[in-house]
């Protein structure tokens, strides 16, 4: 057979993959129309999910936005400028919380860059700073101070597949971004996720986001703006009451994002890039998506490629470092998860859903700057995608894993 040549995304730019002899198909997403998100978001803002904005905050309201963090491509700053055009109240009485969850603090630059004009009014969450506001089935909810003692809280997020909510956004952004320990303790625990309802691109029935948005029914937000997007860029903005936002970019993302695939693959290469190739913890959900998803395209003992530079290597946040920890003391994949079926920290379930799929599949991580962090983590590393499939394998190349769905 010809030989194979594409690219994959690796950072901020691309690598150029040659497959000689093997068999390739490519999964490409009908993506949609790219659109301006400050448009959108106004346009949505006009049209939304229940009450105007207006209608939410009042004069002399203090206004807390909760915004996603570095490991989510939202344009931030469109939002915010957005909501805040529309919002009755002075500057001043504005406090925007960094939604971090276990993640690392962002620097200075990455708030700039997110956020530019409102740069300043950010501040960076801290987790064990947060306070209480209620209880969900006994589960402490709490938030980031300025979240409770806000008269009004808002958030932006990014309604983009997700393995346990189904598709991320609404109140995640706030309950566990600007969250506590004991709810992600909860919601990512070994209990949790093993309901047969809380998996990739599942909204409906779904458990884990059911808890989420009844979590954000005590703390928050009460109103929001997200986007969704595509191969193509932002794909759509919905404003208003979380659920009905989730929802409604949930059903634009399924169209634009579901490929029907066969099975029996060799190897799935599935592509990543800036900003969820930064470390290992975020860039291994290309593998779980692949191999955990609606419909898994491997054959049995089938591998999965990546590649992922990993400047940040396993990762820098309190989850990213149990992540590694867990992976890096375990004998085997199936070694992990028995152990961690008896329950782990907050943070930790990226190591468990990993070891879950490393059970039945090899996972390659290559191009990377940390090959030794991948190896320490039961994975393999290669320096191309090319030494990481064998010759004559049958390859199913998915360009943009985290925003497909395979069907």
């Amino acid at each position: 057979m010809a030989e194979q040549e594409f690219s994959l995304p690796l950072g901020d730019g691309s690598v150029a993959v040659s497959l000689p002899d093997c068999e390739v198909d490519v999964a490409t997403p009908a993506g949609g129309e790219a659109v301006d998100p400050r448009a959108a978001a106004e346009a949505a803002l006009d049209d939304p999910h229940g009450p105007a904005l207006r209608e939410v905050v009042d004069a002399d309201d203090e206004v807390c936005v909760v915004v996603t963090d570095v490991t989510r491509a939202t344009p931030d700053g469109a939002l915010v400028g957005a909501m805040l055009d529309r919002l009755p109240v002075d500057r001043e009485r504005v406090t925007i919380v960094l939604g971090l969850g276990l993640h690392r603090p962002m620097t200075d630059e990455e708030v700039e860059s997110g956020l530019g004009a409102f740069a300043d009014l950010a501040v960076n969450h801290d987790p064990d700073a947060a306070v209480e506001v209620g209880t969900v089935d006994g589960v402490p909810v709490r938030v980031h101070p300025a979240v409770a003692d806000a008269d009004a809280v808002l958030s932006t997020g990014m309604v983009e597949p997700h393995q346990y909510a189904g598709f991320s956004g609404g109140a995640k952004t706030v309950v566990v971004g600007a969250g506590g320990e004991p709810l992600i303790r909860h919601t990512h625990g070994p209990e949790l996720l093993a309901e047969p309802g809380v998996r990739l691109g599942r909204v409906a029935d779904n458990p884990f986001r059911e808890f989420l948005d009844r979590a954000g029914d005590l703390a928050g937000p009460d109103f929001c703006v997200n986007v969704t997007h595509g191969p193509a860029g932002i794909l759509d903005a919905a404003a208003g009451e979380p659920r009905a936002v989730v929802r409604d970019l949930a059903a634009t993302a399924r169209a634009a994002l579901s490929v029907e695939v066969a099975g029996g693959y060799d190897a799935v290469l599935a592509g990543v890039g800036a900003p969820k190739d930064a470390n290992l913890y975020q860039a291994t959900r290309a593998a779980t998506y692949v191999i955990l998803g609606a419909n898994n395209p491997l054959r049995a003992g089938g591998r999965v490629v990546v590649p992922a530079r990993l400047p940040e290597g396993a990762g820098d946040g309190r989850g990213e470092r149990r992540f590694h920890d867990r992976l890096s003391a375990g004998e085997s994949a199936a070694a992990v998860y028995e152990e961690m079926r008896e329950g782990y920290e907050p943070g930790a379930q990226r190591a468990f859903v990993l070891a879950r799929a490393l059970r039945d599949h090899e996972v390659w991580i290559t191009n990377s700057d940390h090959p030794e962090v991948v190896e320490d983590c039961l994975m393999h590393a290669a320096p191309s995608p090319a030494e990481a499939v064998e010759p004559g394998s049958r390859v199913l190349v998915v360009p943009d894993a985290l925003n497909t769905l395979l069907v």
